[in-house]
């Protein structure tokens, strides 16, 4: 049985059977599809030209609002085809335009490389792309009319055509894989991102979260800072210089404000190891992962099982990644999620980290809130990502996963 999903097969010579004979009429299949597709293509080629210029005058947004649409779903069609056929995924990052009332969204299309993409797209598969994707079955289509030709009408002329079938018919069976293959390349070339082009996209975007990450976590030190230890280092000052002015005149009272700084002192320096903690718990550098979330799940309202089964010490950047991930999806779990017991479960393969938080609460955790995509950037950082299964009545399972090769 055919496989219609298959992607193609190499370009070097293969053996004259039925499985190849076979393999060239599905590839033909594929060509003429292409070629078909010239014919809404061109259609919506003029359309949008036509919906340009006439913009201003709102009937270019009402075809624009027919037309990108329609091309959308071409493309779309197309870039599942080619990618089956070169084993390859292409994707397309269009503008996020669903929040936009829908006469604005023309005016954003036109600002989106994505759709120019698709019209360019549009316009070869009605000129090149419809050359390149007919060839194979009009050199299939012709042997077929000839011999046609030659049974209902005995002439001299079909019987010459009839003769030319053979040559033709080697020139489809040699030509039609790279015929389709080149049409496929194309496409991806027009509708794709290389994975290049894609791995520096996701590079920067990561980038970019990485840094609003750290500068919001400055601005908490500096809060927590302000807020804490430096307003009671503030009073110790002030405390230690009125006691200065009474120890002449009033001794008992500089005696209480110097007892008064002492204790403010204690606890200043509790907010600075609070927020020490908070950049990087001393238990992570002594211990490491397993024993820092170990002694985070001990003050945890309820039980919390970690399993870690053969994680080695990993770079400390990934530590801590790692470390203040956990914590999150279980100050999430004790938040929300109504659980009587969580758990937590990491392993280590050699090549990535794999960690599993879960619990038996209520369920429903939305990988679109704001905890969870706190998580997702953290360890998109590091080429990190994040699955969450959380059905309505629950369990929940987070699992994290982050490349960290071992020497």
């Amino acid at each position: 049985m055919t496989d219609w999903s298959a992607p193609i097969g190499g370009l070097r010579p293969e053996p004259l059977d039925v499985p190849t004979l076979v393999e060239r009429l599905r590839l033909t299949v594929f060509s003429a599809g292409y070629a078909a597709a010239a014919v809404p293509a061109l259609a919506l080629a003029i359309v949008t030209l036509v919906a340009i210029p006439t913009g201003l005058a709102g009937v270019g947004v009402l075809l624009a609002l027919a037309a990108v649409p329609a091309t959308q779903a071409l493309t779309t069609a197309h870039r599942r085809v080619s990618g089956l056929l070169l084993d390859d995924e292409i994707t397309a990052a269009y503008r996020d335009t669903s929040d936009l009332p829908v006469l604005a969204r023309p005016f954003v299309w036109l600002r989106d490389g994505e759709r120019w993409r698709d019209f360019g797209f549009l316009c070869f598969s009605a000129t090149g792309g419809f050359v390149l994707s007919l060839l194979p079955a009009a050199l299939v289509a012709g042997p077929v009319t000839y011999a046609i030709g030659l049974v209902v009408d005995t002439s001299w002329a079909w019987f010459w055509l009839a003769l030319l079938s053979g040559p033709l018919l080697f020139v489809w069976w040699v030509t039609t894989p790279a015929l389709v293959r080149a049409r496929a390349l194309a496409e991806r070339g027009i509708l794709g991102r290389s994975r290049l082009e894609a791995r520096l996209e996701e590079v920067e975007e990561s980038r970019a979260e990485v840094v609003d990450s750290s500068a919001a976590e400055i601005r908490r030190i500096e809060r927590d800072l302000h807020d804490g230890a430096q307003a009671r280092i503030a009073a110790v000052g002030m405390n230690v210089g009125l006691a200065e002015k009474l120890m002449a005149t009033d001794p008992e009272a500089a005696a209480a404000l110097l007892r008064e700084a002492r204790e403010t002192t204690v606890s200043a320096l509790e907010d600075l190891r609070s927020v020490v903690r908070g950049i990087l718990p001393p238990v992570l550098a002594d211990q490491g992962l397993a024993g820092a979330v170990e002694a985070l799940t001990i003050g945890l309202p309820l039980p919390v099982t970690t399993t870690f089964d053969d994680v080695p010490r990993l770079p400390a950047p990934i530590e801590s990644a790692a470390y203040f991930a956990v914590a999150e999806c279980l100050a999430n779990t004790v938040k929300h999620a109504q659980a009587t017991r969580a758990f937590v479960r990491a392993t280590h393969d050699g090549e990535r980290l794999r960690i599993a938080v879960g619990d038996d609460g209520r369920g429903g955790a939305d990988p679109g809130g704001s905890g969870l995509t706190g998580v997702h950037k953290r360890l998109g950082a590091f080429d990190g990502t994040l699955a969450v299964t959380s059905p309505a009545g629950g369990p929940t399972t987070i699992t994290m996963e982050v490349p960290c090769p071992t020497p």
